[in-house]
């Protein structure tokens, strides 16, 4: 298959778009983070337990998820997922107190453990290695894209008719997903089905120091990742002074950044591909620029004067989304399709605990301190350890032989120069 035509499929924006729902109904609780709070009476350290109570069930269901994504198919987990969040999310308009909404932060991780587990088993199936990119970079404009639209629809929202509405909406649109999944979900069946064939086993898939390597990588820019998403609408609006309306104008930018850069660096390291260049050279080159600039951004939003913090934003929402494509394309690469499931399923529970301990951490850091500054110290820190994931416990960024006796089952990536 052509693997521009592939990267470009039905299935891949439909992919797409499940992420783009998962991470608008997960960036709610942030955007009505300040406005809970003075109606629910709730502290800076109950916010943050409630931020990252989400990942408590979303980190510990991440391997079980890859499992059954391998074992009863992709494409039924990643419709059940969305049904739990989904109904999750329109519950929260309804609760007054902290205990209920605990209960659905935890459903709510729990149905959305489902997507990038079954995401990944999905692209490395009906998209080949040189398209991989272009498909992620997709997926990423996608994901990267909900908390822009999240932000801006959910701040208007709030703004008019209270924090709760915008619950109640956003749930109820995300179950018209499921309509057009079910249209296409056959040619995903075929294609999923297509790819078990001589599967490695777990024990196999834990022996490779490269699952260790993207795992510490994820973690390291998930933590930076989460921080921001988590705490950006209220650094904006208590740290720098900023109304609810231009917070959410400005961090909508920030996201739109983003997602931009997500697209276009998937786009560019595909384009370099195909014309003789490294895979190994391509997404590593990227994950090193993007993890040193983060270092510098987050120390500029510390201790910068507000311009300089303010940019700063900016800057680090483009270095994020350049690197979006290569956290999954890369583990889809060495995995291929026989393993892609279970390995982002192990990659994404140990690089999401980020999301338990950065929310949880910076509260209590503000709570403490009354400012962020020790919390960009923190995150610009944890940001450094990305470094050796992605360059030095990643060799050689190719589709790993799962047997000895046979080639690997996908495309291989280009070998390294």
């Amino acid at each position: 298959m052509d693997p521009a035509r592939a990267a470009r499929s039905p299935i891949v924006f439909l992919v797409a778009a499940v992420l783009f729902i998962n991470y608008v109904d997960r960036g709610a609780l942030p955007t009505a983070a300040h406005l809970m709070q003075g109606d629910l009476h709730l502290n800076y350290t109950q916010m943050g337990m409630l931020m990252s109570a989400f990942f408590w069930t979303y980190t510990c269901s991440q391997i079980p998820v890859g499992w059954l994504a391998e074992r009863y198919g992709a494409h039924r987990i990643l419709a059940a997922g969305l049904t739990l969040w989904a109904s999750a999310t329109i519950l929260v308009g309804f609760v007054h107190t902290f205990a209920m909404l605990l209960v659905l932060r935890l459903l709510l991780g729990l149905g959305e453990s489902a997507g990038f587990p079954c995401a990944a088993k999905i692209l490395a199936a009906i998209v080949p290695a040189k398209g991989l990119g272009t498909a992620n970079g997709i997926v990423a404009l996608g994901y990267l894209s909900g908390p822009v639209v999240g932000t801006i629809a959910g701040g208007l929202l709030m703004a008019h008719f209270g924090w709760r509405s915008a619950f109640w909406v956003f749930g109820a649109l995300s179950l018209l997903w499921l309509w057009p999944w079910s249209r296409v979900s056959g040619g995903v069946r075929a294609a999923v089905r297509a790819s078990e064939d001589d599967s490695p086993t777990l024990w196999m898939i834990l022996k490779q120091p490269s699952l260790w390597g993207t795992a510490l990588g994820l973690f390291s820019q998930n933590y930076t990742f989460y921080f921001m998403l988590s705490w950006l609408p209220s650094y904006l609006q208590t740290e720098r002074g900023l109304s609810l309306l231009v917070m959410t104008k400005l961090a909508s930018l920030a996201y739109a950044t983003n997602a931009v850069s997500a697209f276009a660096a998937g786009w560019g390291i595909d384009r370099y591909l195909a014309r003789g260049g490294s895979a190994n050279v391509g997404y590593k080159s990227v994950m090193a620029v993007a993890h040193v600039g983060s270092v510098a951004c987050m120390l500029a939003m510390a201790v910068g004067s507000p311009w300089l913090a303010l940019a700063s934003v900016f800057i680090y929402q483009a270095l994020c989304g350049a690197s979006s494509p290569g956290v999954y394309a890369m583990c889809q690469i060495l995995a291929g399709p026989r393993a892609s499931g279970r390995w982002v399923g192990i990659q994404n529970s140990l690089g999401n605990f980020p999301g338990i301990v950065a929310p949880w951490l910076t509260g209590y850091i503000i709570q403490t301190t009354g400012h962020f500054t020790n919390a960009f110290v923190v995150a610009a820190a944890v940001s450094m350890l990305g470094l050796i994931g992605w360059l030095w416990m990643v060799p050689k960024l190719e589709e790993l032989r799962w047997k000895s006796s046979a080639p690997p089952a996908g495309a291989v990536a280009q070998e390294s120069s």
